[in-house]
């Protein structure tokens, strides 16, 4: 460990991971350490089921019924890959892909008057969905055909819209579309968490709602994958990119100080000896000095024996409540998954129900989605900080990562990887000139 490296990374967290691995791509010396025996950190998938009892200090276990322990991984924080996302592109071009199996999540919905529907994203799915009277639907389906042709650089396509000034409430008031239609439209479609975005210019929800119509037109189903087995194989299949370019990794190696000079980082101490280098990675809990908090995150993970009604009986699913639906500033978001991405017994399901905290009561503002997955087996309350930095590290050097937020997709973290990336790089994320490293290390015939 005595030596000099181009980049330390601090924890194992899925962001740290694929930063370790892109920078080993690129050809720089990397070193990475962890507090923990276990690769994830925050992300982590937690194995056997008697671990996840003791973790939330439940004495008596996990009765006979939920089967064997080791049938079970389940994830501390719950997210899916858009099929056509930024994280699917990264594993794709790091080809990370060959460590990992991925299965189809079976469905999205959105809640709407205490139900739940079967999210439409296409113009045929819009004329047969029962989420909106017949007149709503014709609107609804003028607005796909529109976001589908938009080109931003093809002014017929525009229809008179600027989409560079022209707001999306103003969008949405050419195309006359009722409250509802827009709570799933800018929630369920477009992803955000708040409704923000309705004043700001158009450009980047249109773009949101055609990666979403992409993503569900590679597989049909929904427009999510999710890994075989939990998102713990994800910082996993990028750590072993990272040692297949030179990377080292060292797992409960305990984090003594981060060694400064002139204000900038130079090493990192652990057990007496200092490892140098030029510039650091890490998540929050390892620069404490460095971070505030930024709100905290409620999740309730919750072991069902049903798949959840509603849903045609789907094994796994998405379902986002709209804040508006219920009287709340944030979302609340629900993901399942089964025994049919071996994370948990055969005839079992996890459901993880999540949102932004608002009040005192934090269990109290996810009750809509827990009331969905009535009867729950056994539930898990974790409430998070979130934690962002204080600064952009270019002074100092050291790249700290963002908490992870409450939505159920990755798209949010992937931004976080890309603005660290250009922060340390001094160049924005480029997937080519990182694939031409890749060829240049191993060769074409290799590829």
């Amino acid at each position: 460990m005595d030596e000099a490296y181009d980049v330390i990374v601090l924890g194992t967290g899925l962001i740290e991971c694929i930063l370790s691995g892109i920078m080993s791509v690129n050809g720089k010396k990397v070193l990475h350490m962890d507090r923990n025996p276990y690769y994830g950190g925050e992300s982590s998938s937690i194995t056997p089921l008697e671990e996840l009892y003791k973790r939330f200090e439940i004495t008596e276990g996990p009765p006979e019924c939920m089967g064997r322990g080791r049938d079970w991984n389940v994830d501390l924080i719950p997210k899916f890959l858009m099929a056509n996302g930024q994280l699917v592109k990264m594993l794709l071009y790091t080809e990370v892909t060959r460590y990992l199996d991925f299965k189809v999540v079976e469905g999205s919905f959105v809640y709407k008057a205490g139900k739940i529907y079967k999210m439409p994203s296409t113009e045929s799915e819009a004329l047969a969905s029962n989420l909106m009277g017949m007149f709503e639907k014709r609107r609804f389906r003028k607005f796909l055909v529109f976001v589908a042709n938009f080109d931003e650089n093809d002014s017929k396509t525009l229809e008179g819209v600027d989409p560079h000034v022209t707001t999306m409430r103003e969008v949405y008031r050419r195309f006359d579309l009722s409250q509802d239609v827009i709570d799933f439209t800018g929630h369920a479609l477009a992803l955000y968490r708040t409704d923000d975005y309705l004043d700001q210019p158009c450009l980047e929800t249109i773009n949101r709602i055609k990666l979403y119509s992409e993503s569900l037109a590679r597989y049909g189903k929904s427009p999510y994958l999710y890994p075989l087995y939990g998102l713990g194989e994800l910082p996993q299949g990028f750590a072993r990119l990272s040692a297949i370019y030179g990377g080292t990794y060292m797992l409960n190696k305990p984090v003594d100080e981060i060694v400064m000079e002139g204000g900038k980082v130079i090493g990192v101490k652990s057990e007496g000896e200092v490892a140098r280098c030029k510039q650091l990675i890490c998540d929050p809990s390892y620069v404490k000095d460095r971070v505030r908090p930024a709100g905290k995150v409620v999740r309730v993970i919750c072991i069902l024996s049903h798949p959840i009604r509603g849903t045609s009986d789907a094994n796994s699913c998405q379902i986002i409540i709209p804040q508006n639906q219920v009287g709340r500033k944030s979302d609340i978001y629900v993901c399942l998954i089964s025994s049919a991405h071996n994370v948990a017994a055969q005839g079992k399901y996890i459901a993880i129900a999540s949102t932004t905290v608002e009040t005192d009561s934090p269990e109290n503002e996810v009750q809509p989605a827990l009331e969905l997955l009535e009867p729950i087996d056994q539930k898990f309350v974790a409430i998070s900080d979130i934690y962002e930095p204080t600064d952009d590290g270019t002074e100092s050097q050291i790249f700290c990562s963002r908490s992870y937020d409450a939505t159920t997709h990755f798209e949010t973290t992937c931004d976080d990887i890309k603005d660290i990336y250009r922060r340390m790089a001094g160049a924005p994320f480029d997937f080519e000139s990182m694939k031409r490293r890749q060829n240049d290390v191993f060769g074409e015939n290799e590829q």
